[in-house]
């Protein structure tokens, strides 16, 4: 069929009980009533090629189809799939329009209207705004149906310019493309050129994320004012702004604007503006630099400072790392949170385009900015969203990073052997002579070991005798002969090496360290992650492990950031001040379950005491190595036995 007949099908297929009059559909398509006529024969005859559907003609009614739900919904799909000129075959692309749509529009519009713009029915729309709103309501925005009127998106005009900057999600990417081709090429490029000359003028550089986010806000500023539709700032918020530095940047940037756009910016628009220009991140610190912080209002720099200082104390307090006196790390906060603090203040939003990557890479480090910046926000006036939390997550990563570089090489090592002093003393000497990054720090019996590790970390154990029995082990160990023949010292080596490389497995499972059988559920049925985040947390309860109120506060900590973390998992935890023993309950799910943006199908309730830092993130880190093993995660779904999925673990 070409282009004409296939639209002539789409329209019959949306409306089947509907008799369309040939004149009607002429109309509609430019064409000759003849045209018509001749392309119901082409119909005729795709229809027999592809189904049992029927092209009915009725002598002064008009033409419709008779057909079956699920043949109807077929022959959208096929021709769906032959159409490349609309862009919307894709059902993602077509929410993401409808949504830009729906968010642009100053006047209630239809279903039906809707409906033919991007040829499916109203009952495909209708599922469509279904999958819209929750999203939108996360916004504070939403779909309002109102009877023989139309639907419309009602919510605050900061909260709409919020979500038309992040329509790009909805077709999963995180790139602005999507919002760009909304605009004329000549308008990107005016946009873009004023930005740059703005930079130029004031000697600083955004960042390539930050300079992004300005062009999509400044785009949708000239539209939205042009539709009448301004954004809202009290006067106060207005004064304030306008006695900021950037508030000149903004107007000389705005009068370009007025004069390539024929359009006249309010007063709320320039304070919009320049809040953006605020909160925007910079490249170098020029801007820092070159500020005269005298001019600036004391609470401001004295919250950034406060700020800065209380979360770097919390997460030494948190992870047991002394933080407080990395230089680098205080710098970079304060540059990051300077700019941060003004777009939380003034409601703007930021998309971290690698929240995903971050939380499945760092775990750990996410999670313990996740607790700090919950804690701060009691004494400060915002909270901090999960983006945010990301970035200042490789603050803290890096800091580590830095640690780690800057600690010695030597591993600490203690031996077990059980043939007395004498060979525990060569043991020893072989151990050191040989290996020179080795430190052997004692010798301890096998009935002590568990005691002198509660009290001296150590990064591994050389042993003359199996381990296996000693289940609370959880530091990597190697057993050898007690003369450290040629093949130990090979053996040695390559554990070191391994160890280096892939630290958690040189040891012993650490899951199976802090589970049981009896907290592993198998093949769960649930409808929404809330309800096997608290059953399995009750699991825990029932068990002695937790406090009662440990369910709720990992509801809640579920509300603050998706603990998902890539393949299929999901790692929910609560307040580790309600944990009495650390431990962990485990669910693999009959069905995938949706985990915001993501699928989850096992689920990992974690109950970590935070007096057990170390083995705290090497559990996060083997969590984190799992995500990235889909054959032993398929495994373990498959599985039925707690007693098997547990040995897999």
């Amino acid at each position: 069929m070409n282009t004409r007949q296939q639209e002539i099908l789409r329209i019959l297929l949306g409306e089947p009980n509907r008799s369309f009059v040939v004149r009607e559909l002429a109309a509609n398509l430019n064409c000759s009533e003849k045209t018509i006529r001749n392309d119901f024969e082409v119909i005729d005859a795709y229809l027999a090629e592809h189904g049992e559907a029927k092209l009915l003609r009725k002598p002064g009614i008009g033409v419709n189809l008779d057909i079956e739900e699920h043949e109807r919904a077929k022959l959208f799909d096929q021709l769906f799939r032959s159409t490349t000129d609309t862009g919307y075959e894709r059902d993602d692309n077509r929410i993401a329009a409808i949504a830009y749509e729906l968010l642009m529009n100053t006047k209630p519009t239809t279903l039906q209207e809707l409906a033919d713009k991007y040829y499916v029915n109203r009952a495909i729309i209708k599922r469509d705004l279904d999958s819209l709103n929750p999203w939108l309501q996360k916004r504070r925005l939403e779909i309002i149906s109102k009877q023989r009127v139309g639907i419309i998106i009602e919510g605050a005009e900061k909260d709409k310019r919020a979500a038309l900057s992040k329509v790009s999600q909805l077709i999963g990417t995180s790139t602005n493309d999507f919002i760009k081709k909304r605009f004329e090429t000549y308008e990107v490029d005016l946009v873009t050129r004023e930005l740059k000359r703005l930079e130029e003028k004031e000697f600083f550089h955004f960042t390539d994320e930050a300079f992004e986010n300005l062009l999509i806000h400044t785009l949708l500023m000239v539209r939205r004012t042009k539709l009448c539709q301004p954004i809202h700032f009290s006067e106060q918020e207005q004064a304030f702004i306008q006695k900021k530095r950037e508030y000149q940047w903004t107007l000389a940037f705005i009068r370009q604007l007025e004069h390539y756009f024929s359009v006249s910016f309010p007063q709320s628009e320039l304070a919009y503006f320049t809040a953006h220009l605020l909160g925007a991140k910079i490249r170098s610190r020029t801007r820092l630099d070159s500020t005269n912080l005298a001019e600036q209002p004391l609470k401001i720099t004295a919250e950034v400072t406060e700020i800065v200082q209380s979360l770097m104390r919390k997460m030494s307090s948190l992870t047991f790392i002394d933080f407080e006196q990395d230089l680098t790390l205080k710098e970079g906060l304060s540059i990051h949170l300077n700019s941060t603090i003004h777009r939380l203040s003034y409601g703007l939003s930021v998309t971290n385009p690698l929240l995903q990557d971050i939380k499945k890479m760092y775990p750990y480090i996410f999670s313990m900015v996740i607790y700090a910046t919950k804690e701060l926000s009691h004494y400060f006036h915002f909270t901090v969203p999960e983006d945010e939390v990301a970035y200042l997550t490789l603050h803290f990563q890096a800091a580590i990073e830095r640690l780690n570089k800057q600690s010695r090489l030597i591993k600490n090592i203690v031996t077990v052997c059980h043939m007395g002093v004498g060979i525990s003393q060569i043991l020893r000497t072989k151990l050191e002579r040989k290996f020179s990054g080795i430190q052997v720090m004692d010798t301890v019996r096998r009935a002590d070991l568990n005691t002198y590790l509660e009290q001296q970390p150590v990064d591994f154990i050389v042993s003359t005798v199996p381990l296996n029995e000693l289940n609370t082990i959880n530091v990597p160990y190697i057993v050898v002969s007690p003369l450290l023949e040629p093949a130990d010292i090979k053996k040695i080596t390559d554990f070191l090496e391994q160890l280096e490389e892939h630290p958690l497995e040189a040891a012993a499972s650490f899951l199976q360290i802090y589970t049981k059988p009896a907290l592993i559920f198998s093949q769960v049925e649930v409808s929404h992650r809330f309800e096997i985040i608290e059953r399995l947390a009750n699991s825990l309860f029932a068990e002695g492990y937790v406090e009662q109120d440990y369910a709720h506060q990992a509801l809640l900590r579920e509300r603050v950031s998706s603990t998902t973390i890539g393949g299929g998992i999901a790692i929910p935890h609560g307040d580790p001040k309600l944990v009495k023993q650390s431990q962990i309950a485990i669910a693999t799910l009959k069905e995938p379950l949706e985990w915001e943006q993501d699928k989850v199908s096992i689920v990992f309730m974690l109950a970590l005491r935070n007096n057990e830092q170390e083995s705290t993130k090497k559990l996060f880190h083997r969590l984190s190595l799992l995500s990235e093993q889909p054959s032993l995660i398929e495994q373990l779904i498959r599985t039925k036995r707690p007693e098997d999925i547990y040995l897999l673990l």
